[in-house]
């Protein structure tokens, strides 16, 4: 009988919000590869850098008594959570192909009750997850109450600057300044609020693989408060 694995509870910068790493999360890490090699990806939205397909969520309950601890006890949902989403996800656009906003941390959500559950499928040679604070604003997080004067903040940045450089974030900025990384390693499971700033770290010799079995994959999972 296998030993259930055992989350390690992080916080994040000065505001330190909780970050929830859970390493040999899934018992069958290589199905969840194979089920993904057999899936059909397509871009999805304009922001995530990459193809998706859809995954079934049902998978993480295996691990149900430690996600429910986890969503109750550290990130406070007492009522327990409900599924918005959940893909496989792979990395596969080059620099010079980002858009300016896949250049800079971004935020899945406003809302606290917004939770992002991310499970590595690949090694650590892909990167990692990377977390940041707005040096001018000193935001780490974005809320509804702060989302006007974020995005004036950043607009205002970009017309004296001009746009980031057509690159993934790596580490510090004039703009943003790292405040948490997470390393990619194989089942490795990470959780984390949506409003949280954060950023993909896509290795300068990265391969942009679409083959599930070689690239970036993950399994991107949102859940929201009820």
């Amino acid at each position: 009988m296998t030993t259930a694995p055992s989350p390690v509870i992080g916080r994040i910068g000065h505001e330190r919000e909780p970050i929830v790493i859970i390493d040999e999360f899934s018992s069958d890490p290589a199905g969840l590869v194979e089920t993904a090699a057999g899936k059909s990806y397509t871009q999805l939205g304009p922001h995530y850098p990459g193809v998706r397909a859809p995954a079934d969520a049902n998978y993480l309950g295996e691990r149900m008594p430690i996600l429910q601890d986890v969503l109750t006890n550290v990130f406070g949902l007492a009522r327990g959570a409900s599924l918005v989403e959940c893909n496989y996800s792979l990395v596969t656009t080059r620099p010079e192909a980002l858009r300016p906003i896949q250049r800079l941390p971004h935020f899945d959500s406003t809302d606290a009750g917004r939770i992002a559950v991310l499970h590595y499928l690949c090694a650590g040679a892909q990167g990692g997850t990377a977390f940041y604070r707005h040096r001018a604003s000193g935001f780490e997080t974005v809320s509804l109450s702060r989302m006007a004067d974020y995005a004036e903040m950043i607009e205002a940045e970009t017309a004296r600057g001009g746009l980031p450089g057509a690159d993934y974030l790596r580490g510090d900025t004039a703009q943003f300044e790292q405040t948490y990384r997470v390393d990619a390693v194989f089942n490795r499971l990470v959780i984390y609020r949506g409003w949280t700033l954060h950023s993909g770290t896509i290795p300068e010799d990265f391969g942009f693989s679409d083959d599930p079995r070689a690239g970036r994959l993950t399994i991107n999972t949102f859940l929201q408060a009820r």
